[in-house]
Order: C-alpha cells, then structure tokens, then sequence
C-alpha cells in the first residue's frame, strides 16, 4: 500500500481511540489465554498465521502472534485498519496481489502474504479496538463455518478484554475506598488534634473572663464574652465541615470551590492560639483560589499552628506567600523559628514521626498532622516540600495542581 492512497478511518476514531486506552492492554504483555485463542483460530481456519491486534493512532499491537515473532505493525500497513473501518462483520481478502488497495503493500511484495480474514473485535459501547485475524502466503477459500468460528473465537476475545477490565476497575474502585478509609482515619486524627488549639483558646479565655468578673466588673468583659462566641461559632463550622467530609470522603478530593486565601488565613487564625510576640504577615490584595476549600483549611491550619508552637524567637515572624501560573498554585509558610535538623527534613513527613521536643505550650507533637497533608496532597495530584536552617526557620512550600 503506497503512501498515496488515503487510508480508512473509523467515523468516531476519537472516541474509539480513548475506549481503547481505558482497556491498558497495548504493551501489556502476552498471555496463554489469548495465545489459545489465536492457536484454535488458526488450526480452524488452516493458516499458519493468526493474530490478536489492537490498533491505536499509528501501530497495530498484537495480544498473541501465532505463526510469526512480530509482535507490532504499522497501522498504515496493517489489513486490519480496513477490517475495523467497515462496515462488516468480518473482511475477506482472498488474494492479496489481486486487490488493488494491498497489492503494493510491503506486507504482500516483500512478507507474501496472499490471505487474509479478519473479525473487527467491537466492543460493548461499538468500538473496534482491534482484531482477530488469521494469514497465509497462499490464497485461500474461507467457508461458512470457518467465518463463524473466527466470529465466535472473536466475540471470546471481547469478553475477556470486557472482564479484565471490569476487575481492574472493581480492583481500582477497592483501593480508592481502602485510600478513603485511611484518610479518614487520618485527617480525623489530624483534625481533633487541631480542634485543640481553638478549644484552648476557647478555655483560656474563659478562664481569663471569669477571674477577672469575680474580682470587679469591667467593660471589657463584654469584648471577651463576644472573642468566646466568635471561636465557638468558628469551631462549630469546622467541625460541620468535617463531619461532611466524614461522610463523604470523595467530596475532600471532587468538591472544588471558589474563595479568597486571605480570607481563609484570617479565619485560621481566629481560630489559634497566637502569642502576643508572633505576627503573622500574608499576602498583600485578594488572593482567588479554585481548589478543596476543606483541604486548603486543614493544611494551613496544620503549618501555621506548628509555625506558632516551635517558634523559640521574642519576635517571631511567619510570612505566608502565595504565586500561581498556569498548572499550580504555590502557597509557602516560612517562619523564623527553631529550624529542622537537615536529617530529618524528609523524616518529618513520615506518620508518627516527632523530633520529640516540647513546643512553645510545652506539648509533644503527635506527628500525624504533615504525614496526613503529605498524602491529602498526593490524593490531590500535588506536593509539599521543606528547607529549613536550625536556628532561622523553615518555609513549606506547597504546590496545588490546578
């Protein structure tokens, strides 16, 4: 076949082209249970050739390949980007050299290959990936029953490429649930753990309320009382949110919203406890984001409480710094605090991993909360990164595809 004849294409090649992908078969590998298909079509048809092929944008890949040690073919030489274009149910190409559409095809002048029959392999949805075909040097009459038994050995191939698909997508399905059981546990374990911090506040400042009305009434009494109900209200959305989540694990990863970061980082830090000597510095102008709002939250909630409990500084500093392009948003917390030793810059994202030192309220870590954003992150297709100098401060980077 020469490059000027203009080869046959499916009318939905597109769409045909990505239900050949969902099957992961190209480049998979041999198999007995193809190769005795193959072999039977073979014996039946009585050439020494058979095929299993699947036809993708330029190549014909064979499954199984009796009779010849090829194992691929261009599409632009193959029989079969005829046989899956058609119309029929089985193409019949009893003499190659006397059909002018392969007659030039090196194929035919330099391979001999004379006959050829091929049964489009159609898929439940009507797409044809490929076929079974069975070749000779030598021209060949095909009876009925030899028609019928390819049709039938074909239809065995769909069912089983139909079936192996299917498990891989229960198989796919099974892990994504054994994915969201884990993150469950996780992030309810990181999120009762951040719960403290607002519950704390909630509790000093009560504390601090009642001991100051029981000595003399005061105006600022009112203030303290309204601080109270603002973390209270604060803490009640979170934990709405989360028991959300809880229940549905997949809108953590799908529910994608529109918000603005500062205004986000302004109600995370209602909701921590912030030492009068830490300031807290974000990005200057609104901020519009696209992304898991409840991811975003639990991360920033996560680095900025570690940024304020292992600050060691009278003046301590955490700078939050946001950029985007077209693919990521890049969203870093830096701050000037203790610095993490260069040996365990990758350790600290390990679960249950701690440096095992006391943080400003003179509490251990739990060393759930950055082993839990590190995966939230992967599930979400993006990343977080450290550096850090002992005795400067560390900045997490942290990058969000888009």
């Amino acid at each position: 076949m020469g490059n000027e004849k203009v080869l046959p294409v499916p009318e939905n090649e597109v769409e045909r082209l990505v239900a050949l992908q969902s099957y992961d078969i190209i480049d998979s590998g041999e198999e007995k249970d193809f190769d005795a298909i193959a072999a039977i079509a073979s014996a039946i048809c009585g050439t020494p050739i058979s095929l299993i092929t699947f036809i993708d944008e330029k190549r014909q890949w064979f499954k199984s390949h009796i009779g010849t040690d090829l194992t691929e073919n261009f599409r632009d030489l193959s029989f079969c980007t005829y046989a899956i274009a058609g119309p029929d149910e089985i193409m019949i190409v009893p003499d190659a050299l006397q059909d002018e559409r392969f007659a030039t095809n090196p194929v035919v002048t330099e391979a001999n290959v004379t006959f050829y029959a091929g049964v489009p392999l159609i898929n439940e949805d009507g797409f044809a990936l490929g076929t079974l075909c069975v070749l000779d040097q030598q021209a060949h009459e095909f009876s009925q029953a030899q028609v019928d038994a390819l049709k039938a050995l074909a239809n065995q191939v769909v069912d089983k490429i139909e079936l192996q698909r299917k498990v891989s997508m229960l198989e796919k399905t099974n892990q994504e649930l054994i994915n969201a059981n884990v993150l469950i546990q996780k992030f309810a374990s990181m999120a009762a753990h951040d719960i403290k911090n607002p519950l704390s506040s909630i509790k000093l400042t009560s504390q601090a309320l009642r001991t100051r009305q029981e000595i003399t009434p005061h105006e600022s009494c009112m203030r303290m009382v309204n601080m109270n109900i603002a973390a209270a209200d604060n803490l009640l959305v979170l934990v709405d949110e989360m028991m959300a989540y809880s229940k549905n694990p997949t809108l953590l990863l799908e529910k994608k919203q529109d918000f603005d970061l500062n205004h986000l980082i302004r109600k995370i830090v209602g909701l921590l406890i912030v030492p009068a000597g830490i300031r807290i510095d974000l990005p200057e102008g609104k901020q519009p984001v696209h992304f898991s709002l409840i991811a975003v939250e639990q991360i920033l909630i996560n680095l900025l409480s570690n940024a304020i409990r292992y600050n060691d500084k009278p003046a301590g500093v955490i700078s939050i710094r946001f950029s985007e392009n077209e693919t990521y948003y890049e969203l870093e917390v830096a701050d000037n605090g203790r610095g993490i030793p260069r040996a365990y810059l990758d350790k600290i994202f390990a679960n249950n991993f701690t440096l095992k030192i006391a943080d400003r309220f003179n509490n251990q870590g739990s060393g759930i909360g950055l082993s839990t954003v590190k995966d939230l992150l992967f599930l979400l297709e993006s990343s977080i990164s450290v550096r850090s100098v002992v005795g400067e401060g560390s900045v997490f980077l942290v990058t969000l595809k888009k």
